[in-house]
């Protein structure tokens, strides 16, 4: 195993790929058995790191919206402002998660106000879910500070860097949607 003090970075890699059990004494082996390249370990470290820092955050942004708010419930927030009102079941299909999970997050939302069910006036069984006026402006006060925090972090890049990594996480997300 490369030394960690390896200003090469593949002592850090060697290191990532004992901690997830993938080195071996021949390289870097996936459980399907493909070739593992530093590329991927490195993109893996990083979001690692991305991932919990966006964990952190959007527990941070929650609170922020109502001290009350799970962190999870966040996201369904996001989705009805871009999306406007929605069935349960597309939000359930969406974020991947069952019907339970959505039902218990949604009545959690509409609980402190910031959501409200109406009927569906294309099927009287089914209902709309949509933000109140209550939970929209708060929500938009924290995405707007939100968004505030990453025109400051990211000032001094290219706006073509800025696109790039939009376009990439875009592609990325789509990936794994599928």
């Amino acid at each position: 195993m490369a030394a960690a003090t390896d200003s090469s970075g593949a002592g850090k890699r060697a290191m990532a790929a004992d901690v997830h059990g993938g080195g071996t004494e021949r390289g870097l082996v996936s459980a399907d058995g493909g070739q593992v390249t530093p590329e991927f370990l490195d993109l893996e470290r990083e979001l690692a790191v991305f991932l919990r820092r966006a964990r952190a955050n959007s527990g941070e942004m929650a609170r922020e919206v109502h001290p009350d708010l799970e962190p999870s419930a966040y996201g369904l927030l996001v989705r009805l402002e871009e999306s406007g009102q929605q069935r349960a079941t597309e939000l359930s299909a969406y974020f991947g998660v069952g019907k339970a999970t959505m039902s218990r997050q949604l009545r959690a939302l509409q609980e402190l106000g910031l959501i409200t069910r109406e009927p569906d006036p294309a099927d009287g069984r089914a209902s709309l879910v949509r933000i109140t006026d209550e939970g929209l402006d708060s929500f938009r006060r924290v995405r707007d500070a939100r968004r505030g925090r990453y025109v400051q972090k990211l000032a001094d890049w290219d706006r073509g860097e800025i696109a790039e990594l939009a376009r990439l996480l875009h592609q990325l997300n789509a990936r794994f949607a599928a």
